[in-house]
């Protein structure tokens, strides 16, 4: 069974973005950090996205969550623009760093997002205790961070971004300071919480490997300025376990991939 390519048609869209230009100023210079960027996005779409340091990986995800204003072009989330789609809480996100509050449990920090809302979130389809389990914590709602794993903080994280039940998920390079190990578990815990809610994911990467295993589509974007350079699609088993790296589809993705890279 390969995996099913994403419906791009407008009905489906969860990301729609035409034109995206991003600009920094500062007293020294002007950096254009996105230029010309075109994208659709379908509704339940798991897509990776690699490139270079300051190709603008990072921000693009921003723009998604409105914590970033594009200086040219239009982009709609979930066909409304990214300042309501974020005040409905329909966007969740994960950091690198898990960034939990070390005085409050992994079951109290999943609870933060619902408390700082006052009542004004929708419930969610999952309590923040499922959530956990969902993620693989069953049994430690009571651990601190300093107690867990590095692997086990960014499970809460998740869990956290998912307590409001968004509909799109953006994850910067998440799992990027942990050991392959626990990098590998992750990878594939996470297409497993994908496919059973039904989410949209941007998941920003520097690996080539972790960007073919978990995506159905790599978004390649250039460096200076920041631009798409490639979508490659994945044709995988949607059904997938790490033992897939080493089928020779996999290898000649990765190596596509790298050669793609190169030239960015």
């Amino acid at each position: 069974m390969h995996a099913a390519q994403p419906n791009l048609s407008s009905s489906a869209l969860s990301i729609s973005c035409r034109n995206i230009n991003v600009r920094f100023f500062t007293d020294r210079r002007k950096t254009t950090a996105l230029e010309g960027l075109s994208l659709d996005v379908a509704s339940g779409e798991f897509l990776t996205l690699l490139g270079p340091s300051g190709c603008g990986k990072s921000t693009f995800l921003r723009v998604v969550a409105d914590l970033v204003k594009p200086s040219r072009g239009e982009i709609q989330v979930l066909d409304v623009a990214p300042q309501v789609a974020r005040a409905r809480r329909d966007i969740g996100f994960v950091f690198q760093d898990a960034a939990l509050l070390p005085w409050r449990t992994a079951l109290q920090n999943v609870e933060l997002p619902l408390e700082v809302a006052n009542g004004r979130a929708r419930a969610g389809r999952a309590t923040p205790r499922e959530l956990l389990e969902l993620v693989g914590l069953k049994g430690r709602e009571d651990a601190y961070p300093h107690e867990m794993s590095g692997g086990m903080r960014q499970r809460v994280a998740i869990a956290r971004a998912l307590v409001s039940d968004p509909k799109v998920l953006l994850m910067d390079e998440p799992f990027g300071a942990l050991d392959e190990i626990t990098r590998d578990r992750l990878n594939e815990e996470l297409r497993r919480v994908w496919r059973e809610m039904g989410l949209t994911i941007l998941f920003v990467t520097h690996s080539i490997y972790e960007a073919a295993f978990l995506g159905q589509r790599v978004l390649l974007l250039a460096a200076n300025p920041g631009r798409v350079k490639e979508i490659v699609p994945v044709t995988l088993p949607e059904d997938r376990t790490l033992d897939i790296r080493e089928t020779s589809e996999f290898v000649q993705l990765s190596a596509h991939l790298r050669r793609v890279l190169e030239t960015c």
